[in-house]
């Protein structure tokens, strides 16, 4: 019920209102005076559609333009998608079309297009001018600057192509004309429909604000290029606002971009036209910009550099619409250029008709009606395609239903460069003002990183750098003592095949002395020991060094990030970091070089392996000493080095003709030696032992003993050298680490103190990122008005 008698209330308000407009428009009319002074008021919830759209659909009166109407049908339509593009974008409970709840809220949502006798075109009611308010306030407080594009009309056209007396045609205001380019910088328009007893039209650049009049707008903004791009003919990428308040003129905010000119003048830089190509893409590109292409009717549409421009940009044809300026000047064709559209024009065209000399805007608003509706050719143009009238319609209706599309993405920008600003801010280092706050700050660092050292390199856990192979420390360092015990065990003096008894049988026949012949020198032993030691002993050294580069590549890689916060610390943070793996590394050096020294001093070992492992080798002498010795020589000899029961029983010269002829071995012999005869020690060349025959068995004892020993010192390097970085990389992470870089800052000049100051690069950098919080803040709160008024709407 009280629903029901709002409406009644207001309609009958509506009707008093309506009833006094039309009589005082009606006395205008007969005074040849017509010009309403404020726009057509919307039909209220009740009023007969059919009497209504016969009220917009008659004829026209005398000072009117061509009518730009919109059946009652088609504006429910477009109230209804602006609602549902509004309603979906905010979470705002959307009417489904035809049903009855539209229809009992049709005053709140449907947005009424004005009658015909609008000075240009009355604008949509006042809900939607909040949504141009907001796009504006974005506009002023730069939010572009953060990446954020705002929808736009972007006027753009070729030089001489009347984009000038289009625009003046909308404001109904004079702008600069001229030869050459007019449009110097960008100029951005704010036109607000405002039923002020005088126009308001203020300009603002470079941080001014300067108020002006219809009378002298025009110089106004002269002066205002001219203090932007200089006196001259060049151009600026700074852009000029200029706002108008006025009666009557179209809710727009339109972006008036330089002309494009190829061929510069007088007093222009010779690359003219790649700056102004430069500022019109700028502005083209972004998805959210409506393009207003300029066309002048007397050329070819399709030689038009503007048209190239936007279909560069504009893949999909749907933000471009075209306005055909000077339709007067070549009425020949022009019906067919823009019905047959060979250059795509995805929103469509407006022919409209340029101000003539000094015409008033009401008579040439007369004169254009009278054109498009008496010409012979240009009336054949349909009437939706024709007036500005027409084109400040279409604007109107392209922009707010950009803004309703655009305007969730903007939102959701701004909250997530806001949450990515304040996540930064909070990153940064804290601003300190005490020597207490500093030194906090300090331990806090060495003790994170150093606990971060113990998890990676002493109890291998790796939760901080999980994808970061090389920060697993107990893995690599088990892979750098497995490369390392390979490497020794692979050396050429751990290869019992080279040389077999060759080296033995000459280190015993220098060091043979007066003494018993049976037993073996300890010389010749330690002689033997000592040469592969020293053809091992650069393989330890090359390992620790290798160790503690790859220590020292993670000490610096950890404190440089738990210090990453503070520039300032992390050169000396890096150079203790550096001097201390280097005094370790020395220290493991003269460390593995004295184990070196100790292994080549004596032979000893209390490990059974050893001897286990030489008797076990030494089983094979007798096989083998048969299998070297001739089959001739053999029992001589044998009787003279074996027992009795180990005579040889093979037949003198029986000798193999096969491929084990080269042996000097019956095929007998060879079988059953090679069966028994350890793999390590691979094929062996005995020719040359032959002429050892009397120091081959002690040679062969040596050569067992040396093999079986070989093995305990390898291990036994390895061994060692695993317990030595142990204990090296504790004592580095629990004691050497904090005490080198202490020492370290204490020694700087200035200390703690100063190295904690903040660099002027962090302070820029945190008042930068604090103005970018402010201006999405604000940014936030324009927005965050718009959807709670769009709330309250849906409510």
């Amino acid at each position: 019920m009280r629903n029901k008698e709002e409406r009644k209330r207001k309609n009958a308000k509506w009707n008093k209102e309506e009833a006094e407009m039309r009589r005082q428009d009606l006395q205008k009319e007969e005074s040849g005076l017509f010009q309403p002074t404020q726009p057509a008021l919307p039909l209220p919830l009740g009023t007969d559609s059919v009497n209504r759209d016969e009220r917009a659909l008659e004829g026209l009166r005398p000072g009117n333009a061509a009518p730009a109407l919109v059946p009652q049908r088609e504006r429910e339509e477009l109230a209804w998608s602006i609602h549902r593009a509004v309603g979906e974008s905010f979470n705002v409970p959307v009417l489904n079309k035809g049903s009855s709840t539209l229809h009992q809220h049709e005053e709140e949502y449907s947005l009424e297009l004005p009658e015909q006798n609008a000075p240009i075109f009355a604008s949509y009611n006042d809900r939607i001018r909040p949504l141009l308010d907001a796009v504006d306030s974005l506009r002023d407080l730069k939010i572009t600057e953060e990446d954020i594009q705002l929808p736009t009309i972007v006027v753009v056209g070729d030089q001489s192509s009347g984009k000038s007396s289009v625009l003046e045609s909308l404001v109904a205001i004079n702008l600069p004309r001229g030869l050459g380019i007019c449009t110097r910088v960008p100029l951005i328009m704010r036109l607000h429909h405002q039923p002020l007893p005088q126009p308001e039209l203020v300009l603002k650049f470079k941080g001014k604000v300067v108020k002006t009049d219809e009378v002298h707008v025009s110089e106004a903004i002269k002066r205002a290029t001219d203090e932007i791009a200089g006196p001259f003919k060049g151009i600026s990428d700074v852009p000029l606002t200029l706002e108008v308040r006025k009666n009557g003129v179209p809710d727009l905010t339109m972006i008036d971009l330089p002309g494009i000119s190829r061929v510069p003048v007088h007093g222009q830089p010779d690359n003219i036209y790649d700056q102004i190509r430069k500022i019109i893409m700028e502005y083209i590109t972004p998805e959210e910009s409506i393009i207003l292409n300029v066309l002048s009717a007397t050329v070819d549409f399709t030689t038009c550099e503007s048209i190239r421009m936007s279909k560069m940009v504009d893949k999909s044809r749907n933000r471009t619409l075209a306005v055909v300026t000077k339709s007067d000047m070549a009425p020949e064709g022009l019906l067919e250029k823009v019905t047959a559209d060979d250059v795509n024009i995805g929103l469509g065209y407006v022919c409209v008709r340029n101000r003539i000399g000094d015409e008033s805007y009401e008579v040439a608003r007369v004169e254009e009606a009278k054109l498009f509706e008496t010409h012979p050719m240009l009336s054949k143009i349909d009437k939706s395609m024709v007036g500005v009238p027409v084109l400040a319609q279409k604007l109107v209706q392209i922009q707010e239903e950009s803004i309703a599309k655009n305007l969730p993405e903007i939102v959701k920008s701004i909250n997530e460069k806001l949450n990515l600003n304040v996540a930064e801010l909070k990153g940064m280092p804290k601003k300190m003002s005490s020597l207490s706050e500093k030194i906090t700050v300090f331990m806090q660092i060495i003790g994170s990183a150093k606990e971060s050292l113990r998890k990676i390199l002493l109890r291998g856990e790796f939760d901080e750098y999980p994808d970061e192979k090389k920060m697993h420390c107990t893995a690599r360092l088990v892979e750098l003592l497995d490369q390392y015990s390979d490497e020794l065990h692979t050396n050429a003096e751990s290869n019992p095949e080279k040389n077999f008894l060759m080296e033995e049988i000459m280190v015993l026949k220098e060091t043979k002395g007066i003494w018993l012949p049976n037993f073996l020198p300890r010389t010749a032993f330690l002689t033997v020991h000592q040469r592969k030691v020293n053809g091992i002993s650069s393989i330890p050294t090359s390992f620790a060094k290798k160790v503690w580069n790859y220590v020292e590549e993670v000490v610096i890689s950890v404190i440089m990030r738990h210090s990453d916060k503070y520039h300032q610390l992390q050169l000396p943070f890096r150079r203790a970091g550096q001097n201390l793996i280097a005094k370790m590394k020395e220290h493991s050096v003269d460390w593995v070089m004295e184990i070196v020294e100790m292994e080549k001093l004596t032979d000893y070992t209390c490990n059974p392996e050893y001897l286990s492992d030489w008797n076990k080798l030494m089983s094979y002498q007798h096989s083998f000493l048969k299998a070297v010795l001739p089959a001739e020589e053999w029992p001589s000899f044998s009787k003279a080095v074996l027992p009795k029961e180990e005579w040889p029983s093979v037949p003198m010269g029986a000798m193999a003709v096969d491929s084990f002829s080269k042996l000097g071995l019956p095929y007998e012999e060879w079988s059953s030696f090679s069966k028994v005869w350890p793999e390590s020690f691979g094929k062996i060349e005995v020719e040359k032992l032959r002429q050892f025959r009397h120091v081959l068995p002690q040679a062969f004892d040596m050569k067992m003993r040396m093999t079986a020993y070989w093995k305990i010192v390898l291990r036994r390097l390895v061994d060692c050298m695993a317990l030595h970085l142990q204990l090296s990389v504790s004592k580095l992470v629990n004691k050497e680490f904090e005490k080198e870089i202490v020492d370290e800052l204490m020694g700087a000049s200035g200390g703690i103190e100063r190295m904690l100051d903040e660099s002027p690069t962090v302070n820029a950098k945190r008042l930068k990122i604090t103005e970018r919080i402010e201006l999405l803040q604000k940014s936030k709160e324009v927005v965050a008005k718009i959807t709670d008024l769009i709330g309250t709407y849906a409510d």
